[in-house]
Protein backbone atom coordinates (compact mmCIF):
# COMPACT_ATOMS: atom_id res chain seq x y z
CA UNK A 1 0.00 0.00 0.00
CA UNK A 2 1.49 3.35 -1.07
CA UNK A 3 1.87 6.13 1.51
CA UNK A 4 -1.38 8.04 3.10
CA UNK A 5 -2.87 10.89 0.81
CA UNK A 6 -3.53 14.34 2.98
CA UNK A 7 -6.82 16.26 1.68
CA UNK A 8 -9.37 18.84 2.98
CA UNK A 9 -12.10 17.26 0.29
CA UNK A 10 -12.36 14.06 -0.87
CA UNK A 11 -14.76 14.31 -3.57
CA UNK A 12 -16.18 11.49 -5.38
CA UNK A 13 -17.25 11.58 -8.68
CA UNK A 14 -15.60 14.10 -11.36
CA UNK A 15 -18.88 14.60 -13.75
CA UNK A 16 -20.59 18.17 -13.14
CA UNK A 17 -21.70 18.18 -9.52
CA UNK A 18 -17.95 17.40 -8.42
CA UNK A 19 -16.28 19.21 -11.03
CA UNK A 20 -18.86 22.54 -9.62
CA UNK A 21 -18.10 21.85 -6.10
CA UNK A 22 -14.10 21.65 -6.18
CA UNK A 23 -14.18 24.48 -8.54
CA UNK A 24 -16.37 26.81 -5.84
CA UNK A 25 -13.86 25.23 -2.39
CA UNK A 26 -10.74 26.30 -4.12
CA UNK A 27 -11.75 29.68 -5.52
CA UNK A 28 -13.25 30.64 -1.86
CA UNK A 29 -10.61 29.08 0.64
CA UNK A 30 -7.30 27.99 0.75
CA UNK A 31 -8.13 24.09 1.15
CA UNK A 32 -6.96 21.05 -0.31
CA UNK A 33 -9.09 18.97 -2.87
CA UNK A 34 -8.84 15.57 -3.94
CA UNK A 35 -11.01 14.50 -6.68
CA UNK A 36 -11.24 10.42 -7.55
CA UNK A 37 -13.45 8.97 -10.40
CA UNK A 38 -13.81 5.71 -11.72
CA UNK A 39 -13.36 7.08 -14.92
CA UNK A 40 -9.54 7.77 -16.22
CA UNK A 41 -11.37 11.62 -17.36
CA UNK A 42 -13.24 14.44 -15.92
CA UNK A 43 -17.01 14.63 -17.26
CA UNK A 44 -18.76 11.80 -15.64
CA UNK A 45 -21.40 10.62 -17.77
CA UNK A 46 -21.11 12.53 -20.51
CA UNK A 47 -17.85 10.38 -21.34
CA UNK A 48 -20.59 7.52 -22.06
CA UNK A 49 -23.49 9.69 -23.50
CA UNK A 50 -24.93 8.97 -26.90
CA UNK A 51 -23.09 10.76 -29.87
CA UNK A 52 -25.58 13.33 -30.88
CA UNK A 53 -26.42 14.40 -27.34
CA UNK A 54 -25.80 18.03 -26.34
CA UNK A 55 -27.80 20.12 -23.63
CA UNK A 56 -30.93 20.52 -23.76
CA UNK A 57 -30.74 23.57 -21.55
CA UNK A 58 -28.58 27.03 -22.66
CA UNK A 59 -24.68 26.19 -22.21
CA UNK A 60 -24.37 28.99 -19.45
CA UNK A 61 -26.05 27.03 -17.19
CA UNK A 62 -23.62 23.83 -17.20
CA UNK A 63 -20.81 23.69 -15.58
CA UNK A 64 -18.26 25.38 -12.97
CA UNK A 65 -19.08 29.19 -11.83
CA UNK A 66 -15.56 30.26 -12.72
CA UNK A 67 -15.41 29.44 -16.17
CA UNK A 68 -18.56 29.80 -18.23
CA UNK A 69 -19.54 27.56 -20.94
CA UNK A 70 -20.19 28.92 -24.55
CA UNK A 71 -22.31 32.54 -24.00
CA UNK A 72 -23.03 32.86 -27.53
CA UNK A 73 -26.60 33.45 -29.17
CA UNK A 74 -27.06 31.16 -32.37
CA UNK A 75 -27.21 33.19 -35.36
CA UNK A 76 -28.70 30.63 -37.72
CA UNK A 77 -30.88 27.33 -37.54
CA UNK A 78 -34.17 26.54 -35.71
CA UNK A 79 -33.06 28.22 -32.90
CA UNK A 80 -31.48 31.73 -33.79
CA UNK A 81 -31.79 34.15 -31.26
CA UNK A 82 -31.39 31.32 -28.38
CA UNK A 83 -28.03 31.01 -26.70
CA UNK A 84 -26.16 27.71 -27.81
CA UNK A 85 -26.56 24.75 -26.64
CA UNK A 86 -23.51 22.50 -26.11
CA UNK A 87 -22.42 18.97 -27.76
CA UNK A 88 -21.37 16.00 -25.56
CA UNK A 89 -18.19 16.29 -26.81
CA UNK A 90 -18.25 20.44 -26.41
CA UNK A 91 -18.77 19.72 -22.52
CA UNK A 92 -16.36 16.47 -22.24
CA UNK A 93 -13.45 19.36 -23.80
CA UNK A 94 -14.97 21.91 -21.62
CA UNK A 95 -14.22 20.05 -18.58
CA UNK A 96 -11.01 19.09 -19.50
CA UNK A 97 -9.83 22.85 -19.93
CA UNK A 98 -11.35 23.56 -16.34
CA UNK A 99 -9.29 20.67 -15.00
CA UNK A 100 -5.77 21.90 -16.40
CA UNK A 101 -6.07 25.29 -16.79
CA UNK A 102 -8.18 26.54 -14.29
CA UNK A 103 -8.31 23.80 -11.34
CA UNK A 104 -4.65 22.10 -11.00
CA UNK A 105 -2.32 25.41 -10.94
CA UNK A 106 -3.65 25.88 -7.85
CA UNK A 107 -1.76 23.69 -7.04
CA UNK A 108 -4.47 22.19 -4.33
CA UNK A 109 -6.27 19.68 -6.44
CA UNK A 110 -5.34 16.29 -6.76
CA UNK A 111 -7.01 14.40 -9.47
CA UNK A 112 -7.26 10.18 -9.32
CA UNK A 113 -8.69 9.12 -12.59
CA UNK A 114 -9.37 5.35 -12.87
CA UNK A 115 -9.45 4.67 -9.03
CA UNK A 116 -12.66 4.21 -6.71
CA UNK A 117 -12.94 5.37 -3.19
CA UNK A 118 -14.08 2.31 -0.80
CA UNK A 119 -16.20 2.89 2.46
CA UNK A 120 -13.11 3.45 4.38
CA UNK A 121 -12.22 6.22 2.42
CA UNK A 122 -9.08 4.72 0.93
CA UNK A 123 -8.68 5.13 -3.29
CA UNK A 124 -7.74 1.94 -4.93
CA UNK A 125 -6.48 2.30 -8.43
CA UNK A 126 -9.33 0.09 -11.40
CA UNK A 127 -5.79 -0.99 -13.71
CA UNK A 128 -5.32 -4.19 -12.31
CA UNK A 129 -2.61 -3.61 -9.70
CA UNK A 130 -4.40 -3.12 -6.46
CA UNK A 131 -2.99 -0.03 -5.72
CA UNK A 132 -4.79 1.13 -2.43
CA UNK A 133 -4.01 4.32 -0.58
CA UNK A 134 -5.67 5.72 2.57
CA UNK A 135 -6.94 8.95 2.84
CA UNK A 136 -6.74 11.26 5.89
CA UNK A 137 -9.90 13.36 4.79
CA UNK A 138 -9.68 16.83 7.16
CA UNK A 139 -12.56 18.23 6.68
CA UNK A 140 -15.38 16.06 4.98
CA UNK A 141 -15.73 13.60 2.25
CA UNK A 142 -18.07 15.23 -0.68
CA UNK A 143 -20.58 12.55 -2.76
CA UNK A 144 -21.22 13.97 -6.12
CA UNK A 145 -22.48 10.69 -7.53
CA UNK A 146 -26.22 10.71 -5.09
CA UNK A 147 -27.73 11.57 -8.21
CA UNK A 148 -25.75 9.83 -11.07
CA UNK A 149 -27.54 9.45 -14.58
CA UNK A 150 -27.95 5.94 -15.33
CA UNK A 151 -27.90 6.03 -19.20
CA UNK A 152 -28.50 3.41 -21.97
CA UNK A 153 -24.82 3.36 -22.61
CA UNK A 154 -23.87 1.35 -19.19
CA UNK A 155 -27.77 0.00 -18.74
CA UNK A 156 -29.22 -3.46 -19.82
CA UNK A 157 -32.44 -2.61 -21.42
CA UNK A 158 -34.97 -3.58 -18.69
CA UNK A 159 -37.04 -6.10 -20.67
CA UNK A 160 -36.49 -9.30 -22.05
CA UNK A 161 -35.34 -9.52 -25.85
CA UNK A 162 -36.04 -12.64 -27.40
CA UNK A 163 -33.26 -13.99 -30.41
CA UNK A 164 -34.35 -12.58 -33.61
CA UNK A 165 -34.81 -9.14 -32.27
CA UNK A 166 -31.52 -6.12 -33.24
CA UNK A 167 -32.00 -4.20 -29.74
CA UNK A 168 -29.55 -1.16 -29.90
CA UNK A 169 -28.83 1.20 -26.91
CA UNK A 170 -29.30 4.58 -28.20
CA UNK A 171 -25.75 5.21 -28.22
CA UNK A 172 -25.51 2.76 -31.19
CA UNK A 173 -28.20 4.09 -32.91
CA UNK A 174 -26.11 5.90 -35.48
CA UNK A 175 -24.58 2.31 -36.45
CA UNK A 176 -28.19 1.24 -37.52
CA UNK A 177 -29.39 4.50 -39.23
CA UNK A 178 -30.22 2.56 -42.16
CA UNK A 179 -32.39 0.24 -40.87
CA UNK A 180 -36.09 -0.09 -42.62
CA UNK A 181 -37.73 0.78 -39.41
CA UNK A 182 -37.63 1.57 -35.20
CA UNK A 183 -39.04 1.33 -32.34
CA UNK A 184 -38.37 3.91 -29.69
CA UNK A 185 -38.94 2.76 -26.15
CA UNK A 186 -38.50 6.13 -23.55
CA UNK A 187 -40.60 8.67 -23.12
CA UNK A 188 -37.59 10.99 -21.69
CA UNK A 189 -35.01 13.60 -23.16
CA UNK A 190 -33.31 10.53 -24.35
CA UNK A 191 -35.91 9.12 -26.75
CA UNK A 192 -37.43 12.28 -27.79
CA UNK A 193 -33.53 13.00 -28.94
CA UNK A 194 -33.45 9.41 -30.44
CA UNK A 195 -36.76 10.67 -32.57
CA UNK A 196 -35.75 13.92 -33.74
CA UNK A 197 -32.20 12.34 -34.69
CA UNK A 198 -33.87 9.81 -36.92
CA UNK A 199 -36.27 12.65 -38.17
CA UNK A 200 -33.50 14.81 -38.90
CA UNK A 201 -31.90 12.14 -41.33
CA UNK A 202 -34.85 11.79 -43.26
CA UNK A 203 -36.42 8.83 -42.00
CA UNK A 204 -39.98 8.54 -42.72
CA UNK A 205 -41.89 9.34 -39.43
CA UNK A 206 -44.39 5.85 -40.28
CA UNK A 207 -41.18 3.97 -40.21
CA UNK A 208 -40.81 4.91 -36.39
CA UNK A 209 -42.76 3.63 -33.53
CA UNK A 210 -42.25 5.22 -30.36
CA UNK A 211 -43.24 3.32 -27.51
CA UNK A 212 -44.41 6.27 -24.37
CA UNK A 213 -45.19 4.61 -21.26
CA UNK A 214 -45.93 7.87 -19.70
CA UNK A 215 -46.46 11.36 -22.15
CA UNK A 216 -43.80 13.93 -20.28
CA UNK A 217 -44.29 17.66 -19.85
CA UNK A 218 -41.83 19.91 -21.13
CA UNK A 219 -40.36 23.18 -20.74
CA UNK A 220 -40.29 25.43 -23.88
CA UNK A 221 -36.58 26.07 -24.37
CA UNK A 222 -37.20 29.92 -25.49
CA UNK A 223 -38.52 30.78 -21.77
CA UNK A 224 -35.45 29.26 -20.11
CA UNK A 225 -32.93 31.48 -21.17
CA UNK A 226 -30.02 33.37 -19.61
CA UNK A 227 -31.77 37.08 -19.78
CA UNK A 228 -33.53 37.73 -16.82
CA UNK A 229 -36.40 39.25 -18.43
CA UNK A 230 -36.94 36.08 -19.96
CA UNK A 231 -37.05 34.05 -16.79
CA UNK A 232 -38.44 36.60 -14.88
CA UNK A 233 -41.34 36.31 -17.22
CA UNK A 234 -41.86 32.34 -17.00
CA UNK A 235 -41.36 32.91 -13.34
CA UNK A 236 -44.23 35.30 -13.21
CA UNK A 237 -46.32 32.77 -15.17
CA UNK A 238 -45.29 30.06 -12.81
CA UNK A 239 -46.84 32.05 -10.21
CA UNK A 240 -50.14 33.31 -11.66
CA UNK A 241 -50.72 29.78 -12.54
CA UNK A 242 -49.92 28.64 -8.93
CA UNK A 243 -52.52 31.83 -7.53
CA UNK A 244 -54.39 31.13 -10.09
CA UNK A 245 -55.09 26.82 -10.10
CA UNK A 246 -57.33 24.63 -8.60
CA UNK A 247 -55.27 21.86 -9.11
CA UNK A 248 -51.82 20.19 -10.86
CA UNK A 249 -53.48 19.58 -13.97
CA UNK A 250 -54.79 22.92 -14.34
CA UNK A 251 -51.11 24.76 -13.20
CA UNK A 252 -49.49 23.17 -16.26
CA UNK A 253 -52.63 23.57 -18.62
CA UNK A 254 -52.33 27.51 -18.04
CA UNK A 255 -48.40 27.07 -17.87
CA UNK A 256 -49.22 25.37 -21.57
CA UNK A 257 -51.67 28.55 -22.67
CA UNK A 258 -48.70 31.36 -21.47
CA UNK A 259 -46.15 29.41 -23.80
CA UNK A 260 -43.93 28.04 -21.12
CA UNK A 261 -44.96 24.29 -20.86
CA UNK A 262 -45.47 21.55 -23.93
CA UNK A 263 -46.76 18.77 -24.54
CA UNK A 264 -46.70 16.29 -27.93
CA UNK A 265 -50.16 15.04 -27.54
CA UNK A 266 -52.90 17.71 -26.48
CA UNK A 267 -55.12 14.74 -26.12
CA UNK A 268 -53.10 13.21 -23.61
CA UNK A 269 -52.58 14.49 -20.14
CA UNK A 270 -49.09 13.91 -19.05
CA UNK A 271 -48.16 11.65 -16.00
CA UNK A 272 -44.67 12.70 -16.14
CA UNK A 273 -42.90 15.72 -15.23
CA UNK A 274 -39.57 15.71 -15.61
CA UNK A 275 -39.54 18.64 -17.70
CA UNK A 276 -36.46 18.58 -19.71
CA UNK A 277 -36.71 21.90 -21.67
CA UNK A 278 -37.71 21.50 -25.89
CA UNK A 279 -37.02 23.29 -29.13
CA UNK A 280 -40.76 24.02 -30.78
CA UNK A 281 -39.04 22.77 -34.16
CA UNK A 282 -38.83 19.52 -31.91
CA UNK A 283 -41.79 19.89 -30.95
CA UNK A 284 -43.48 20.20 -34.85
CA UNK A 285 -41.05 17.01 -35.89
CA UNK A 286 -42.05 14.72 -32.53
CA UNK A 287 -45.60 15.32 -33.42
CA UNK A 288 -45.20 13.93 -36.72
CA UNK A 289 -44.86 10.36 -35.37
CA UNK A 290 -48.25 9.07 -35.70
CA UNK A 291 -47.42 5.10 -34.34
CA UNK A 292 -47.42 6.04 -30.33
CA UNK A 293 -47.84 2.97 -27.59
CA UNK A 294 -49.29 3.90 -24.42
CA UNK A 295 -49.72 0.23 -23.17
CA UNK A 296 -47.57 0.69 -20.23
CA UNK A 297 -43.65 -0.49 -19.71
CA UNK A 298 -42.15 -3.02 -22.55
CA UNK A 299 -41.69 -6.50 -21.12
CA UNK A 300 -40.54 -8.48 -23.55
CA UNK A 301 -39.49 -7.74 -27.42
CA UNK A 302 -39.90 -11.02 -29.85
CA UNK A 303 -39.57 -10.68 -33.59
CA UNK A 304 -42.69 -8.81 -34.54
CA UNK A 305 -44.02 -8.24 -31.32
CA UNK A 306 -43.97 -6.41 -27.59
CA UNK A 307 -45.67 -7.51 -24.36
CA UNK A 308 -45.60 -4.72 -22.48
CA UNK A 309 -47.23 -4.32 -18.67
CA UNK A 310 -51.34 -3.08 -20.62
CA UNK A 311 -50.87 -5.77 -23.61
CA UNK A 312 -48.97 -6.85 -26.63
CA UNK A 313 -48.72 -5.01 -30.05
CA UNK A 314 -47.49 -5.89 -33.26
CA UNK A 315 -44.30 -4.15 -35.12
CA UNK A 316 -42.63 -4.45 -38.24
CA UNK A 317 -40.29 -7.92 -37.39
CA UNK A 318 -37.28 -5.94 -39.14
CA UNK A 319 -37.87 -2.82 -37.07
CA UNK A 320 -34.41 -1.99 -34.68
CA UNK A 321 -35.36 -1.77 -30.83
CA UNK A 322 -33.94 1.53 -29.48
CA UNK A 323 -33.01 1.15 -25.66
CA UNK A 324 -34.17 5.12 -24.11
CA UNK A 325 -35.51 3.63 -21.10
CA UNK A 326 -32.91 3.83 -18.63
CA UNK A 327 -33.58 5.94 -15.50
CA UNK A 328 -31.31 8.66 -16.81
CA UNK A 329 -31.16 11.27 -13.51
CA UNK A 330 -31.52 9.23 -10.32
CA UNK A 331 -34.26 9.80 -8.24
CA UNK A 332 -33.54 9.28 -4.51
CA UNK A 333 -35.00 10.23 -1.39
CA UNK A 334 -33.89 13.37 -0.46
CA UNK A 335 -31.20 13.68 1.86
CA UNK A 336 -29.49 16.75 4.15
CA UNK A 337 -26.36 17.98 1.70
CA UNK A 338 -23.94 18.89 5.41
CA UNK A 339 -23.76 15.49 7.85
CA UNK A 340 -21.18 14.90 10.10
CA UNK A 341 -18.03 14.64 8.03
CA UNK A 342 -19.61 14.86 5.08
CA UNK A 343 -21.49 16.53 2.25
CA UNK A 344 -23.94 15.04 -0.42
CA UNK A 345 -24.33 17.32 -3.38
CA UNK A 346 -27.91 17.56 -4.27
CA UNK A 347 -29.62 20.32 -6.42
CA UNK A 348 -30.53 23.03 -4.18
CA UNK A 349 -33.24 25.32 -6.28
CA UNK A 350 -35.40 23.72 -8.36
CA UNK A 351 -33.31 21.77 -10.95
CA UNK A 352 -29.91 23.52 -11.71
CA UNK A 353 -27.62 20.79 -10.05
CA UNK A 354 -24.18 22.90 -11.41
CA UNK A 355 -25.44 25.81 -9.44
CA UNK A 356 -26.35 23.84 -6.49
CA UNK A 357 -22.91 22.01 -6.25
CA UNK A 358 -21.25 25.55 -6.94
CA UNK A 359 -23.25 27.33 -3.95
CA UNK A 360 -22.70 24.16 -1.65
CA UNK A 361 -18.73 24.52 -2.42
CA UNK A 362 -19.31 28.51 -2.07
CA UNK A 363 -21.19 28.12 0.90
CA UNK A 364 -19.27 25.33 2.70
CA UNK A 365 -15.59 27.38 1.84
CA UNK A 366 -17.02 30.56 3.37
CA UNK A 367 -18.93 29.01 6.67
CA UNK A 368 -16.02 26.80 7.98
CA UNK A 369 -17.43 27.51 11.32
CA UNK A 370 -20.89 26.64 10.87
CA UNK A 371 -22.27 23.69 11.79
CA UNK A 372 -23.98 21.01 10.04
CA UNK A 373 -27.75 22.38 10.54
CA UNK A 374 -28.04 25.99 9.99
CA UNK A 375 -25.91 25.25 6.76
CA UNK A 376 -28.89 22.58 5.58
CA UNK A 377 -31.21 25.80 6.81
CA UNK A 378 -29.78 27.69 4.84
CA UNK A 379 -29.39 25.16 1.49
CA UNK A 380 -31.97 23.03 2.05
CA UNK A 381 -31.72 19.97 -0.62
CA UNK A 382 -34.43 20.09 -3.32
CA UNK A 383 -35.61 16.56 -4.97
CA UNK A 384 -36.00 15.87 -8.72
CA UNK A 385 -39.02 15.23 -9.58
CA UNK A 386 -40.88 12.18 -12.24
CA UNK A 387 -44.90 13.02 -11.58
CA UNK A 388 -46.54 16.55 -11.95
CA UNK A 389 -47.38 16.94 -8.22
CA UNK A 390 -43.50 16.18 -7.46
CA UNK A 391 -43.10 18.95 -10.29
CA UNK A 392 -45.02 21.33 -8.58
CA UNK A 393 -43.62 20.36 -5.20
CA UNK A 394 -40.33 21.22 -6.54
CA UNK A 395 -40.68 24.52 -7.34
CA UNK A 396 -42.74 25.26 -3.71
CA UNK A 397 -39.36 23.96 -2.02
CA UNK A 398 -36.94 25.55 -4.28
CA UNK A 399 -38.77 28.85 -4.03
CA UNK A 400 -38.32 28.58 -0.29
CA UNK A 401 -34.25 27.22 -0.71
CA UNK A 402 -34.24 30.42 -2.94
CA UNK A 403 -35.29 32.71 -0.33
CA UNK A 404 -33.18 31.20 2.37
CA UNK A 405 -30.22 31.81 0.83
CA UNK A 406 -30.47 35.03 -0.88
CA UNK A 407 -31.10 36.70 2.62
CA UNK A 408 -27.15 35.90 3.03
CA UNK A 409 -26.03 39.60 1.28
CA UNK A 410 -22.71 37.54 -0.21
CA UNK A 411 -24.56 34.69 -1.49
CA UNK A 412 -26.80 37.40 -3.27
CA UNK A 413 -23.70 39.45 -4.42
CA UNK A 414 -21.61 35.76 -5.58
CA UNK A 415 -24.74 34.78 -7.35
CA UNK A 416 -24.75 38.30 -9.17
CA UNK A 417 -21.74 37.05 -10.83
CA UNK A 418 -22.62 33.24 -11.67
CA UNK A 419 -23.86 32.50 -15.09
CA UNK A 420 -24.88 28.80 -13.59
CA UNK A 421 -27.52 30.98 -11.76
CA UNK A 422 -30.93 31.28 -13.62
CA UNK A 423 -32.01 34.08 -12.07
CA UNK A 424 -29.05 35.80 -12.25
CA UNK A 425 -28.96 39.43 -12.79
CA UNK A 426 -26.30 41.07 -13.30
CA UNK A 427 -25.71 45.70 -12.31
CA UNK A 428 -26.28 45.79 -16.27
CA UNK A 429 -28.79 43.69 -16.80
CA UNK A 430 -30.68 45.80 -13.74
CA UNK A 431 -30.93 48.62 -15.19
CA UNK A 432 -32.89 47.52 -18.38
CA UNK A 433 -37.03 48.60 -18.09
CA UNK A 434 -37.82 44.79 -19.61
CA UNK A 435 -35.74 43.26 -16.40
CA UNK A 436 -37.28 45.82 -13.93
CA UNK A 437 -40.66 45.56 -15.43
CA UNK A 438 -40.69 41.39 -15.54
CA UNK A 439 -39.20 42.04 -12.04
CA UNK A 440 -41.45 44.12 -10.29
CA UNK A 441 -44.33 41.69 -12.05
CA UNK A 442 -42.78 38.47 -9.94
CA UNK A 443 -42.71 40.56 -6.48
CA UNK A 444 -46.18 41.26 -6.89
CA UNK A 445 -47.31 37.69 -7.66
CA UNK A 446 -44.63 36.04 -5.11
CA UNK A 447 -46.89 36.12 -2.31
CA UNK A 448 -49.95 34.69 -3.33
CA UNK A 449 -47.85 32.29 -6.21
CA UNK A 450 -46.01 30.88 -3.47
CA UNK A 451 -49.13 29.88 -1.18
CA UNK A 452 -50.43 28.44 -4.62
CA UNK A 453 -47.66 26.65 -4.64
CA UNK A 454 -47.42 24.96 -1.26
CA UNK A 455 -51.00 24.49 -1.73
CA UNK A 456 -51.06 22.67 -4.54
CA UNK A 457 -47.64 20.67 -3.19
CA UNK A 458 -49.55 19.90 -0.12
CA UNK A 459 -52.31 18.03 -2.40
CA UNK A 460 -49.56 16.43 -3.60
CA UNK A 461 -49.16 14.03 -1.54
CA UNK A 462 -52.12 12.32 -1.63
CA UNK A 463 -52.56 11.17 -5.12
CA UNK A 464 -52.78 6.90 -5.70
CA UNK A 465 -52.15 7.51 -8.97
CA UNK A 466 -48.95 9.99 -8.80
CA UNK A 467 -47.49 6.86 -6.48
CA UNK A 468 -48.46 4.36 -9.22
CA UNK A 469 -46.96 6.43 -11.99
CA UNK A 470 -43.49 7.30 -9.58
CA UNK A 471 -43.46 3.40 -9.32
CA UNK A 472 -43.59 2.38 -13.06
CA UNK A 473 -41.63 5.17 -14.05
Amino acid sequence: MSATLETDYLVIGAGAAGMAFADAVLDHSDAHVTLVDRRDAVGGHWRDAYPFVRLHQASPFYGVASTPLGGERQTSGPEAGLLERATGAEVCEYFERVLHDRLEPTGRLRFLGGHEVTDDSRVVALDGSGDAREVHVRRRVVDARHLSPTIPALAAAPFEVDGGVACVPVGELPQVADAPAFVVVGAGKTATDAVVWLLGRGVDPDAICWVRPRDPWMLDRAVIQPDPAVFARMTASLLAAGAASGTVDELFRRLEDDGVMLRIDTAVTPTMARVPTLGRWELDLLRTVRDVVRLGHVRRVSPGRLALTGGDVAVRPDAVVVHCAAEGLRRRTTTPVWSPGRMTLQPVRAGFPCFGAALAGYVEATRPTAGDDALNALCPATPYSSTPHEWVAMQAAGARATASFMAEPDIAAWTRTVALDPARVSPQDAARPEVQAALERVAELRPAGLAGLDRLARSATVRPADVRARMEG
